[in-house]
């Protein structure tokens, strides 16, 4: 009987301009993928730039990082833009090469990486994490749709492989001219976000007894997250269920305006770990009206702490949600739908919607990191392994 050939440890090299303990979707995915290789017996060198004057690399145990320069991105000052680094990517990859090159982000020191990598001859792969082309309207600049668009795509069309994280995302691309795209969707930790985190004494913090309704939304406040939608289909509610309170779980360049506008919601801050989980499992019903979602880990989240989501028929929420079972949709951009469908939702009995906490929990439950983990790893090793392995460019 031939034995099956036991996978190669590999080196990669990943890049990105965003990583924990920055807290956004895509720093929290990445530090998830991270964790997850090395589990898996590969070594990666994280490629960032330095988060703060006093960052440090992290400890070699960890992960080997190599910082690099940055500067705060307009709107996000929390996040770095990492500036062009060719030169000493070339010369750090040429003293130790890596097997392969992931890049994650598509700023200056993506592209960079990108550069470097092909003079090199290295297999070179690429994350779709955020459609920067969709979020130009929310920030002014819709007249650089098109521009963005096509740096976008001449970005990932320069590597051997982009993943995204949901089929719908891959055949949208694809119509638009990306070539060589593959599927990792997303995962959620089911120990942390669970039913079970559910606290009376939160929810009475919030001015809710029991069989009150908590309205939540959790994630970036901030324009492209279309918070103005879910004040209108809150206000719907609070028409037919006067007790109803608006929970908005995050921080960002909103809240400030929001709470001057709307002093009577709850606006608990920025929150993560255990705390974060016992908020999602202390609401009722999680309201997500974004269009700018790749995917969305918040909806999965939600859906994993036993919440009825109401979302449009997009990204994550296409995939992950039945409707009428363990979430309401609506057609994506139909607001009228959107509030209709919370309304809804609303409207349930609390035996409706505890059978739909049930149905969401219940869905979320095959969504394992673990198996995530295992089909990133098995297609960059593909990656790897279909490379046509040229020698390296002459210095």
């Amino acid at each position: 009987m031939r034995q099956t050939e036991a996978p190669r440890s590999l080196r990669i090299a990943l890049v990105t301009e965003t990583y924990p303990p920055e807290i956004n979707g895509v720093a929290m995915t990445l530090g998830r993928m991270v964790d997850g290789l090395r589990q898996r017996g590969h070594s990666v060198q994280l490629v960032r730039p330095r988060q703060s004057g006093a960052d440090p690399a992290a400890a070699p145990e960890t992960a080997e990082e190599a910082l690099t320069r940055g500067l705060p991105i307009p709107n996000y000052p929390a996040l770095r833009l990492g500036l062009p680094a060719k030169r000493r990517l070339l010369r750090l990859w040429r003293e130790r090469r890596p097997d392969l090159v992931h890049v994650a982000t598509e700023g200056p020191l993506g592209w960079s990486a990108i550069a470097a990598a092909r003079l090199l001859r290295l297999p070179l792969s690429s994350d779709f994490h955020t459609n920067f082309a969709h979020y130009s309207r929310h920030y002014g600049y819709a007249w650089l749709k098109r521009p963005i668009g096509a740096y976008l795509r001449k970005f990932h069309n320069s590597t051997d492989l982009t993943l995204v994280p949901t089929e719908a995302l891959q055949h949208e691309l694809e119509r638009q001219g990306y070539r060589r795209v593959g599927v990792i969707a997303r995962g959620v930790d089911t120990r942390l976000f669970r039913p079970g985190r559910r606290s009376a004494e939160l929810r009475a913090a919030w001015g809710l007894a029991e069989e009150d309704l908590a309205v939540i939304n959790v994630g970036r406040m901030a324009a492209e997250k279309n918070l103005p939608l879910v004040l209108r289909a809150f206000e719907a509610i609070r028409a037919k269920s006067p007790r109803a309170r608006l929970v908005l779980v995050g921080d960002g360049p909103e809240r400030r305006k929001l709470q001057r506008a709307h002093p009577e919601h709850v606006y608990c801050g920025m929150k993560t770990g255990e705390d974060l989980a016992r908020h999602y499992a202390s609401g009722d019903l999680f309201l997500f009206p974004s269009l700018t979602e790749t995917y969305g880990n918040v909806t999965l989240e939600a859906l994993a702490s036993g919440l009825c989501v109401v979302a449009y028929r997009h990204a994550a929420a296409a995939e992950l949600i039945r409707d009428g079972d363990n979430g309401l949709l609506a057609p994506a951009g139909d607001e009228q739908g959107f509030i209709r469908a919370a309304q809804g939702a609303a409207g349930s009995s609390l035996g409706q919607r505890a059978r739909m906490r049930d149905r969401a929990a219940d869905s979320a439950a095959s969504h394992d990191w673990q198996r995530i983990h295992d089909g990133f790893a098995r297609i960059l090793a593909a990656t790897v392994k279909s490379h046509p392995g040229l020698a390296p460019a002459a210095a």
